[in-house]
């Protein structure tokens, strides 16, 4: 079992909280294109409400631990380790309450490099619980505007996890896949289990626009953000994101391991 003082030290240690590699300078710059309602930085969310960039630094030192000094505009963005503990018990919670009633979830990345394993383990666990792990639309064709233009990728499956790859890409097994904010993999996933017939996700898990795609669409959804990921966290807000988690979300991906140790012992899923 690992102790909250245990992992508290160990999101110090590997820079997962604390001062983070995100600097200052990208967070504002999110939000200053979050509150023009640029596509970029939205991941699929329509927020109800009108932010403007005072709202959303105000939001984020509230949620992340963020300094709240308009004035502060450069160096390394801080997380509040103890915000991110406190999220990631809720997190869990939220797997544990879908783990009881064997409910049918949906797990997907953005970040298939660093966070496939985070996921992946999460994934057996809600297996091995009975939960049937959602693998819809294996395959399909997305466009996804990028920075270079519209390039088409193919949604696939790691260890129950989705994520993005490119054409012709098709390596089993590896933690290889496109970095992507798109909202799009989420509705296309959600479209092929209505085409199949099948239940959809009482919980989607996940980070960038699988979670806002996710809970835009009404249901419900958690996962992981970075303090240049307003979108998360103004979901959160407004009610249609469950459990936003604070942390850097492109370290090493093995250290994240711990993460998932914790969340699965607190959700009472340790295997």
């Amino acid at each position: 079992m690992l102790s909250t003082g245990a992992l508290r030290a160990h999101l110090l240690a590997a820079r997962l909280a604390g001062p983070v590699a995100t600097s200052r300078e990208a967070s504002l710059r999110s939000y200053r294109l979050f509150a023009a309602r640029d596509p970029r930085v939205m991941l699929g969310l329509d927020p109800e409400w009108a932010w403007n960039e005072q709202d959303l630094l105000s939001l984020m030192a509230d949620k992340c631990g963020v300094s709240a000094d308009s004035d502060h505009v450069s160096g390394p963005d801080v997380i509040d380790p103890e915000r991110t503990l406190t999220a990631l018990d809720a997190f869990a919670g939220r797997l544990g309450a879908v783990a009881e009633r064997r409910a049918p979830v949906l797990l997907g990345t953005g970040h298939p490099h660093r966070l496939l394993g985070f996921y992946a383990g999460l994934a057996d666990a809600l297996s091995a619980a009975g939960c049937l792990v959602l693998t819809p639309a294996q395959g399909r064709c997305v466009d996804i505007t990028t920075r270079f233009g519209v390039r088409t990728y193919n949604l696939d499956y790691v260890r129950g996890v989705a994520l993005m790859r490119d054409p012709g890409v098709r390596c089993a097994g590896r933690e290889t896949g496109a970095h992507t904010h798109s909202p799009l993999p989420v509705r296309v996933a959600l479209e092929g289990v209505a085409e199949a017939g099948g239940p959809l996700p009482e919980l989607v898990v996940g980070d960038h626009g699988w979670v806002c795609g996710a809970g835009q669409l009404g249901i419900e959804a958690i996962g992981l953000a970075d303090t240049d990921d307003p979108a998360l966290f103004v979901g959160e807000a407004e009610g249609r994101v469950s459990v936003a988690v604070p942390l850097d979300d492109a370290v090493r991906s093995d250290y994240y391991r711990p993460l998932t140790r914790y969340v699965l012992n607190r959700a009472c899923l340790s295997q």
